[in-house]
């Protein structure tokens, strides 16, 4: 059967290390995931409890496109709670995951051809839903003085229709600060650049609080989910916040690409919401593995590392290693038993020479894996 061009992406490659490592797993092997950003927690009581009380009350169906109205309000009201920012609910739409999100603002903002800047090393999916899409993604070479965040410079006068920034940004872990994040907006605004900031990661800081593009300006769009601090991958369900005039275009595309988003997730979501102190345990444990990777993984011998400010990864320089990160990686899973992410999936140009770490799963797991990291590093070596 024939196929469409657009078709042709590339591979998630996290997702290919998961599945060899689930291959080891079945043959027996005991593997440290340090490859894929998925807590290794429940979803919080309040979402599990919710859910249970929904599903013995009545049934479950459709919900009205942009989401349930109590959900949205509610998230709104997340905004004034983290950062002092009023929000109209109605500007609020829930999607089924940030990918649902990543779809519908493609889709809204940009048509076929279209350049859209990614900074590398960034999340691969963006560059593949973009050229699913007949889009053009352009990737912007991040510098290591910048904290492999975009400036300015990076983007202005290519021509783009628009410009993807994460903060905190999957695999570095680095954020921008008001000033830094305001000039990107500011200088993407004075040549018509739709700016999307992909704010999946926030409630998961160390030292200072993550800012949202909607303390600058409400002419952006923002997408975020309960996957990663509300500690729900499996649920798929997240949302988005977009400009007054975008709701009713984003609600004509969610009625028909998606009909709503699950209900049951809908409502685990509004119970999560409510479960601050569960959620504020769960970063002390990525505190904690932080602290430790922090220590441990130049002691392995993987030195060239800067201190994340959010997220759960660490991206590592592994230059003066290998300039295969995505052989270094398999050989990592092979004889360590130790599933890591190759730099490759993040930067197709510079990712040969980098590996990322993910420290979202338990303490107990990061102090094994560190140790067989350490060993692993220490047989290559001999």
């Amino acid at each position: 059967m024939r196929n469409s061009t657009r078709s042709d992406v590339d591979p998630f490659i996290v997702m290919d290390v998961m599945e060899a490592a689930r291959k080891a797993e079945e043959a027996g092997r005991h593997i440290i995931h340090m490859e894929v950003g998925q807590p290794s927690t429940a979803a919080p009581e309040g979402a599990r409890t919710a859910l249970s009380a929904a599903m013995e009350s009545g049934s479950l169906g459709y919900t009205v496109a942009l989401g349930l109205p109590a959900l949205r309000a509610r998230i709104a009201k997340l905004y004034m709670d983290w950062y002092g920012v009023d929000l109209d609910p109605a500007r609020v739409v829930i999607t089924s995951g940030s990918s649902a999100g990543f779809l519908l603002a493609f889709t809204a903002l940009f048509d076929a051809g279209d350049k859209v800047g990614i900074g590398a090393p960034g999340y691969p999916s963006y560059r593949q839903i973009l050229k699913a899409m007949s889009c053009q993604p352009v990737m912007l070479e991040t510098a290591p003085e910048n904290r492999y965040q975009p400036v300015p410079s990076d983007f202005t006068g290519k021509g783009l229709a628009g410009l993807m920034v994460a903060s905190p940004a999957n695999p570095s872990g680095t954020m921008l600060g008001k000033e830094a994040l305001a000039d990107l907006i500011h200088a993407a605004q004075a040549e018509d650049i739709a700016f999307i900031s992909d704010e999946i990661y926030h409630g998961i800081e160390y030292d200072a609080k993550a800012v949202t593009a909607l303390e600058i300006s409400d002419d952006v769009y923002v997408i975020n989910s309960f996957s990663k601090y509300f500690s729900m991958t499996g649920w798929r369900i997240g949302w988005m916040v977009v400009p007054p005039d975008h709701v009713r275009r984003i609600e004509r595309l969610a009625q028909n690409m998606f009909i709503c988003a699950p209900h049951a997730s809908q409502v685990a979501a509004l119970g999560a919401l409510d479960c601050e102190e569960e959620l504020q345990a769960n970063l002390q444990v990525y505190t904690e593995n932080r602290r430790l990777l922090m220590e441990g993984l130049p002691k392995a011998g993987f030195d060239k590392i800067a201190p994340p400010d959010g997220a759960f990864y660490i991206y590592a320089d592994v230059s003066d290693i290998t300039d295969d990160s995505l052989a270094f990686a398999a050989e990592i899973l092979e004889k360590a038993g130790v599933a890591v992410t190759p730099g490759l999936d993040f930067d197709p140009e510079r990712g040969g020479h980098f590996i990322r770490f993910s420290y979202a799963r338990s303490t107990e797991d990061m102090v094994e894996g560190l140790a067989r990291l350490t060993a692993f590093m220490a047989a290559r070596q001999g």
